[in-house]
């Protein structure tokens, strides 16, 4: 089980979308280098404000471009890093993926998925209704957010478009994705 990285984004800023880049270099119990959202402890505005000393488990925040392609085909026009993503991949099924797997991207970097994204109205900003557009149901009638998934960096190293991505489950029993 494997995927490819399509896109790497980062802002200094705390603004929703993402400036496309070269490559990025993540940096381990950090994140992306060079984006507002790096550091040991949270750096999400909305969590600061309740507890500035909780652990930053939202350092990277990969989101799958068949997620685009979906959203694009129902009218909504996004490009990868627009949705505030810092890694696109393709090929691999993120929202499928139990807590605890790692990801290693490229030759040397090293992720740790900590749970799901949980989509904010700030996506509306980008266009009217994509954050209903990212939520879905399943038939239980449970909240299925589809927005991507978050991550912590445990080894550090660049990470291109093109790169390839390799998946390592964790020991059984798997934990479901849960917001983070």
């Amino acid at each position: 089980m494997g995927g490819v990285v399509t896109a790497v984004s980062r802002s200094a800023t705390h603004t929703m979308g993402k400036g496309n880049e070269k490559r990025v270099t993540l940096l381990a119990g950090l994140g992306v280098d060079g984006d507002a959202h790096v550091g040991e402890t949270v750096k999400h505005r909305s969590r600061v404000r309740r507890d500035p000393s909780q652990p930053n488990l939202r350092q990277v925040h990969l989101m799958h471009s068949e997620l685009h392609d979906e959203l694009r085909a129902t009218g909504f026009e996004v490009e990868p890093g627009q949705m505030g993503e810092n890694v696109t991949t393709r090929g691999l099924d993120l929202l499928s993926l139990p807590t605890g797997t790692r990801l290693q991207l490229g030759t040397s970097a090293l992720v740790e998925v900590t749970g799901l994204r949980n989509p904010c109205t700030q996506l509306d900003g980008i266009h009217e209704g994509l954050m209903a557009a990212t939520l879905d149901r399943d038939e239980r009638g449970e909240l299925v957010r589809r927005a991507g998934v978050m991550g912590v960096v445990l080894a550090g190293g660049e990470v291109r478009p093109g790169d390839s991505i390799r998946v390592e489950l964790p020991e059984e029993p798997h934990e479901r994705l849960e917001p983070v």
